[in-house]
């Protein structure tokens, strides 16, 4: 039985993805080297940390403590402008949202990002469909980590298996696949999911929560859960 459903925001909640593409471009052009297509692919869904040293590396820059921490200051003050001028939710979102919270169903946002720039989208969105949220810098290790879906699903007091991911990122994927819950994903195009996880693409024809009801959700969960791939938890 279906006892709690967990979403991943960037890219799934809200499209915030792009903007997040465009402040990495910014600071991996500070730090004098831009991204490539494929380390953008590789930033998708990944910590806020994970995301500077990916940039500092590929610029050939050594971070210091102080380096660090001068990039993590200007890039939060850019994420957070963009997100105040340009937030907004993916199409379908919150009338799913309303339908499910009208029937009871607890839920959760579990995402990288930092409470501070967390905590606009959410509003966003809508901070009463959720019992609770959890961010990238309240637990040890942020996804593709498992822990902040096991946290989430002990915050709900369910088990894991009883809960259904909405996740866009390959590391998010995984983190919730890993936890033991079951996955569907959005990704990008041309972005190729994990084996075992079907997609919102399968099951809606689209990538999009657009017409999406409470029933269809419930039935995806009884008849598409995530198949077990060994290697993953190699």
């Amino acid at each position: 039985m279906l006892k709690a459903i967990l979403w991943d925001m960037d890219g799934t909640l809200v499209d915030s993805e792009p903007l997040w593409g465009i402040v990495a471009d910014e600071m991996s052009e500070k730090m004098g080297r831009k991204l490539t297509p494929e380390l953008h692919e590789k930033i998708i869904g990944v910590t806020f940390e994970k995301t500077v040293t990916i940039c500092a590396n590929h610029a050939g820059i050594t971070l210091t403590d102080d380096i660090f921490r001068h990039y993590y200051d200007i890039t939060l003050e850019r994420v957070a402008e963009l997100f105040q001028q340009k937030l907004a939710p993916n199409p379908g979102v919150r009338e799913l949202l309303t339908e499910l919270s009208q029937q009871g169903m607890p839920m959760m946002v579990a995402t990288n990002t930092v409470r501070k720039l967390a905590d606009m989208a959410i509003n966003a969105v809508g901070r009463d469909f959720f019992t609770a949220t959890i961010c990238g810098d309240e637990v040890e290790h942020g996804k593709p980590a498992p822990d902040m879906y096991l946290a989430a699903a002990r915050m709900l007091g369910v088990d894991a298996k009883d809960c259904l991911v909405f996740e866009d990122s390959i590391a998010g994927m995984k983190a919730a696949y890993t936890a033991g819950c079951s996955v569907i994903g959005l990704p990008e195009a041309g972005i190729y999911p994990p084996e075992g996880i079907t997609t919102l693409q399968q099951l809606h024809g689209c990538n999009s929560f657009d017409g999406v009801t409470a029933t269809d959700v419930h039935q995806w969960f009884n008849t598409h859960p995530s198949k077990h791939v060994e290697e993953w938890h190699k």
